[in-house]
């Protein structure tokens, strides 16, 4: 990827080396529309969620995705709270780190900018852009209390991305997905989930999650992460126009959607594959959906709500 030499995003907030604890409630959600449909009607049914469900989810977290908590349903339409954090503890350095690592992500969060931007002009809207906050170890966030173990995760309260650049080594090695795209795609499809929350999708999906089955909760689940990889594929169009995309560039972030998926995870993490307990797409749907964005003349070819398959 051709990131050295340009712009640079100054919407980052550096915490590395700084502790925490638990974070705070939930904050306001996004207002507007672009053409995407998003399920109707509500449905009740009773479950519960075991530990076992935890554990499982935890995992998956760890790996790529959203905050843990909100797929325990404990953001978005209410939930689980927790006391707000003090400026003190989660004070951190704003503006462009003077690393590599940090500045790789600084211009990658400048590329989706640029991409969403665009996107959100085109449809006369105005894209409210994102913080990306590094972390090592632990921190504090609007939905709650993240470590490295966590992974990457957007929390809609705050409308921060979290990431331990640490989490990218796990990518390389353990999952066989090298590559500073592959990285990128993980900040990309983060800030898919902002897109999601501005859109006022993440929201009404929690709502509904709340109100259905775990079946059902899970395929919802699946429909939102599936859509931010989906938008993830338009970044990737846009940095290719823009001329960042070297070769094998493509096929690193390819490579990085199939790493992510359920049933890779499950092999990789507990040996067998249980179908019933996916909650972000298998391999196969994740590279596809990516594939869709990157092929994508507008946003609403990424409308995974629409129709029974995925």
């Amino acid at each position: 990827m051709q990131w050295r030499g340009r712009r640079q995003s100054s919407n980052i907030e550096d915490r590395r080396g700084s502790g925490g604890g638990f974070g705070g409630g939930m904050g306001g959600l996004g207002r507007g529309r672009l053409p995407i449909n998003l399920p109707g009607g509500s449905r009740t049914a009773g479950g519960g969620i075991g530990i076992g469900t935890i554990v499982v989810l935890l995992v998956i977290a760890w790996l790529l995705g959203i905050n843990p908590f909100s797929l325990l349903g404990m953001t978005g339409g209410g939930g689980l709270q927790f006391p707000s954090p003090s400026s003190s503890e989660s004070a951190g350095q704003s503006g462009t780190p003077g690393d590599d690592g940090g500045q790789f992500v600084a211009t990658v969060l400048a590329d989706t900018e640029d991409t969403w931007n665009q996107i959100f002009q085109g449809a006369g809207r105005t894209y409210s852009e994102p913080t990306l906050v590094l972390f090592t170890g632990r921190t504090q966030s609007g939905c709650g209390f993240a470590s490295a173990a966590t992974g990457p995760f957007y929390c809609p309260a705050d409308q921060k991305v979290y990431i331990d650049l640490g989490f990218y080594r796990e990518l390389r090695d353990r999952f066989n997905a090298p590559g500073d795209f592959a990285e990128a795609y993980v900040i990309a499809h983060e800030v898919g989930h902002h897109v999601q929350n501005l859109l006022g999708i993440l929201p009404r999906v929690n709502q509904q999650r709340s109100r259905v089955g775990q079946a059902e909760s899970n395929e919802l689940s699946i429909r939102v992460e599936l859509q931010a990889d989906c938008f993830a594929g338009l970044w990737a169009q846009h940095s290719a126009k823009v001329g960042a995309v070297e070769d094998g560039d493509l096929q690193e972030a390819i490579n990085a959607a199939a790493a992510v998926g359920d049933d890779n995870i499950q092999r990789q993490t507990q040996g067998y594959v249980v179908p019933e307990s996916f909650n972000h797409g298998t391999s196969e749907q994740r590279m596809r959906w990516f594939k869709q964005g990157l092929a994508a003349s507008s946003i609403a070819a990424c409308d995974t709500f629409q129709g029974s398959s995925l």
